[in-house]
């Protein structure tokens, strides 16, 4: 299945996070969920009042950080994306 995000919104997939910490395991519920991740798909752009749409900063496979509370998490074919909007990303990670 195919996903296409509308306007200003972003697929994201979240990037793992380290499970390891020294000689302790850290068991996966008691993890917080990874604040960066992999655009996947992306929006034709940001509507604006006069109708235009500015394009989106974010290019498809840019690493991209985010809040811990930010987009709309949503399951495709069984595995968990998180959908956000443009101006939720935080930055671009080089």
């Amino acid at each position: 299945m195919k996903f296409r995000p509308l306007y200003d919104r972003v697929l994201v997939r979240r990037i793992d996070a380290e499970v390891k910490k020294g000689a302790l395991f850290i068991p996966m519920n008691a993890q917080e969920k990874p604040l960066e991740g992999v655009v996947l798909a992306k929006g034709e752009g940001q509507l604006q009042r006069d109708g235009n749409l500015r394009p989106l900063t974010v290019k498809l496979e840019d690493r991209v950080a985010f809040s811990q509370h930010a987009g709309d998490p949503i399951t495709l074919n069984g595995e968990e994306f998180l959908l956000l909007r443009e101006g939720e990303i935080s930055g671009i990670i080089n």
